[in-house]
């Protein structure tokens, strides 16, 4: 017991930092705009449930969907940077890249669960600490960052109207930007890690 707590504090320290669910609340508040609290709140179960679906999934089997697929992820890190890529320029720019209506309410809880949420950066993280802490102390950790970040998004209409639409705005472009910037930063490691893998 003694060892289980500070196992799983340092965890969920770990996966909320790289989570960092306060990152995304203006680029989700600002693609939820318009919406219904009801949908807001969807929206934020949707972002936690693709986030977590690919964590768990990735605690588990770890490698093994990415040897049964062929991937490495070096090849992963470069679609997620790209997507990230795509959603920091959408974002600071304040444009909308290939929005059809039919696909719009569910776009925000994808597009925040993964790669802005559940990235390259969090799967990495989430393998080392499997490798660390085996599979019970990381899947504790998982979960209480999983209702932690939930909380965040769902009160994300709360917390914009606490900041001011203004705030929110100038914050989502800042945001946006520093998204593109990781994203660049993400794409280049992969590339260079995929090189070095030729």
């Amino acid at each position: 017991m003694q060892e289980l707590i500070p196992g799983i504090i340092y965890c969920f320290a770990a996966l909320f930092i790289i989570l960092d669910p306060l990152l995304s609340v203006p680029i989700f508040s600002a693609m939820t705009k318009g919406q219904s609290s009801a949908e807001i709140h969807k929206q934020a179960f949707i972002a936690v449930a693709v986030a977590g679906g690919l964590m768990y999934g990735v605690l588990v089997f770890n490698t093994t969907i990415f040897n049964i697929l062929g991937l490495k992820m070096p090849a992963f890190q470069i679609a997620g940077g790209l997507i990230l890529l795509l959603l920091g320029i959408q974002e600071a720019l304040g444009i909308e890249l290939g929005r059809h209506k039919e696909h719009s309410t569910t776009a925000a809880g994808v597009v925040i669960g993964t790669p802005l949420l559940c990235g390259p950066g969090t799967i990495t993280t989430v393998m080392l600490l499997s490798k660390d802490y085996g599979i019970i102390i990381p899947f504790i950790a998982i979960t209480l960052a999983l209702i932690a970040t939930w909380l965040v998004l769902y009160f994300s209409d709360t917390i914009q109207r606490v900041l001011g639409e203004v705030v929110t705005d100038i914050m989502g472009k800042v945001l946006g930007m520093l998204v593109a910037a990781i994203a660049v930063q993400i794409v280049a490691s992969g590339v260079l890690a995929y090189g070095a893998l030729i």
